[in-house]
């Protein structure tokens, strides 16, 4: 398929090569942060399940205080 996309655009233009490699790279860019943030959710999932079923929101104060009414 390549090897039509090249002649489509009548050969080996040395734009689009460049613009090829950079896309190669950027695609195995992500596949590293990809790797690393399913690394760093695998230790915060373990983390948690230490827990032995605390809760996450424990200490935290979620009493909101309550606005006046909407005016109407």
């Amino acid at each position: 398929m390549a090897k039509a996309l090249l002649g489509y655009v009548g050969g080996s233009d040395p734009r689009l090569l460049a613009e090829m490699r950079r896309l190669q790279q950027r695609v195995q860019d992500l596949e590293s942060e990809l790797v690393r943030i399913q690394s760093e959710n695998d230790v915060l999932s373990a983390a948690a399940a230490q827990h032995h079923g605390e809760s996450l929101l424990e200490g935290i104060d979620v009493n909101v205080p309550k606005g006046e009414p909407a005016l109407t």
